[in-house]
């Protein structure tokens, strides 16, 4: 089955590309490819590896060029029109010897009919060679794909009627959709596992399964959700953006025009409910939330960090529609100013790499990202085209605090009509929705340890004996809304100068 990037390798072997690096975990889906375009341009195929040597076209065994340099110097020499495949060759690219084999490789390739192929699911060019390779990220299989694992893989156990995805057409859309971002292997691993388990294929495990899969590479978490709009207070202009922007992933948007939504930079005070919003968004819309730790995408490995943000986005795309949550970005960024300097340029290149996806990616992928110091953010993620909008999320104004009360009560199955919010909202200004959260959590406390149940004077001792962060952060907090003030969208139709009036008269 033809996908694309099997149509660009072919491209390049027919532009005769000498070098092309294929950046896969996939072996065998590569081999197959690489199969079908050796016999439709009518070349030959040689494989190479470290343990086996050098594998002819008839299949026979060449041992004697086991050597990485041999092997090089049998390809200047073989007058063949062939694809040489070199599987993991990336270990031997360290070495200066191998380095300048391969440059003169390129240079003699050329003006052949030759072409090498390097397969390795680690990308690890040399500055030496940038120019002379060509890198392609070998797809991860799609929904075609992952339909004819399934049907094989049904067909496999005999008596396909059996199963219910032969009588369900809308659950094999699902077990499909539930594999997307897995290897052709894991997905045939799963659903044999799903089957031999429970006798069919079921959605509980293929999940379960895949999330683990995800959480292997150490970058990305997909993560459970529980939140909902319902549970997050106030933020009411954010919350209509949100209705709006979510019924663009149909396919009737498509056809109306609409592009897919590409994501929200949420900004403001520590605690005002920002990641709060971004697990409730996947509720909302129905839709997969992956969190990438970029902390996690460093890696002391030189060229590690690259491979690890391109395998993120990687994986994000190949299970899309879905949800990419960035937490705190501005920490994961912090010191790109400076990177050329303290760690070789990789937070630079790392993020180059990022943003430039974040312009061109055309998966509807969507993106939240959440940010506490607008200051350390770079100037060129924040211009338009990045984001589809900026949100400021300030402190909970009156109302928004009512609300954020009631919730944590109920959800700590409590009457609200035995509580006076408007009394606690009062008391409790310049508290941010986790605070608020908290005061509730030590009430609670307080009234079991002293054998009661939580009342009206528990939570106002609370709140008189806890010191709000924006009292100890009120130079950041009047920067941020500074800066917000015409560079942001408020998420909540309260003014925060009317918010800010009431805490002066307070005061006074």
């Amino acid at each position: 089955m033809k996908n694309n990037s099997g149509i660009t390798i072919e491209t390049l072997i027919r532009a005769r590309y000498p070098l092309i690096y294929v950046v896969s975990f996939e072996e065998g889906r590569v081999d197959e490819e690489l199969a079908r375009i050796t016999e439709n341009r009518k070349k030959q195929l040689f494989k190479w590896s470290i343990t086996n040597g050098l594998e002819t076209p008839d299949g026979s065994f060449l041992s004697d060029f086991k050597d990485p340099i041999k092997v090089l110097e049998y390809i200047l020499q073989a007058d063949v029109n062939g694809i040489f495949v070199m599987k993991d060759y990336h270990p031997y690219l360290n070495e200066p010897v191998v380095v300048r084999k391969l440059r003169d490789v390129a240079h003699s390739l050329k003006t052949s009919m030759k072409n090498v192929i390097f397969v390795s699911p680690v990308l690890k060019v040399p500055v030496e060679l940038e120019k002379e390779f060509s890198v392609i990220d070998y797809n991860l299989p799609g929904k075609e794909e992952i339909s004819e694992i399934v049907k094989n893989i049904a067909a496999s156990i005999g008596d396909i009627n059996k199963l219910e995805i032969s009588k369900n057409p809308a659950l094999f859309q699902k077990v499909t959709e539930a594999a997307l971002g897995l290897t052709a292997e894991e997905a045939e691993n799963v659903f044999a596992k799903s089957l031999v388990q429970t006798g069919d294929f079921d959605l509980k495990i293929i999940l379960s399964e895949k999330e683990q899969i995800i959480r292997k590479s150490g970058v990305l978490e997909y993560c459970h959700v529980n939140e909902n709009m319902k549970g997050v207070g106030g933020l009411d202009e954010l919350k209509k953006w949100l209705n709006k922007r979510g019924k663009a992933f149909t396919p009737e948007a498509r056809d109306f025009g609409l592009p897919e939504p590409r994501g929200i930079l949420l900004l403001g005070i520590p605690g005002c409910g920002k990641s709060l919003t971004a697990k409730a968004i996947s509720s909302m819309w129905q839709l997969p939330l992956l969190k990438l730790d970029v902390g996690k995408v460093f890696s002391s490995l030189v060229g590690s960090s690259e491979e690890n943000v391109r395998r993120a986005i990687q994986t994000a795309e190949s299970i899309a529609p879905s949800i990419l949550w960035l937490d705190e970005m501005e920490k994961g960024f912090s010191g790109l100013g400076s990177s050329g300097q303290t760690d070789g340029g990789t937070t630079a290149r790392v993020f180059g790499t990022f943003l430039t996806w974040l312009q061109e990616k055309k998966t509807p992928v969507f993106v939240v990202a959440t940010c506490n110091n607008v200051s350390q953010l770079p100037p060129e993620l924040l211009r338009k085209g990045r984001f589809d909008e900026i949100f400021f999320v300030d402190l909970p104004s009156r109302e928004e605090r009512k609300e954020i009360f009631k919730i944590h009560l109920e959800k700590r199955h409590r009457k609200v009509e035995d509580f006076d919010l408007n009394k606690l909202s009062d008391a409790a200004i310049g508290f941010s929705g986790s605070e608020i959260e908290e005061i509730i959590v030590s009430a609670l406390y307080d009234a079991f340890d002293n054998n009661e149940d939580i009342n009206q004077k528990y939570i106002e001792n609370t709140i008189h004996s806890m010191i709000p962060l924006s009292q100890t952060m009120e130079e950041q907090i009047k920067g941020t809304r500074e800066w917000a003030k015409i560079r942001a969208k408020k998420a909540s139709s309260i003014e925060w100068e009317t918010e800010s009036a009431a805490v002066r008269q307070l005061e006074i």
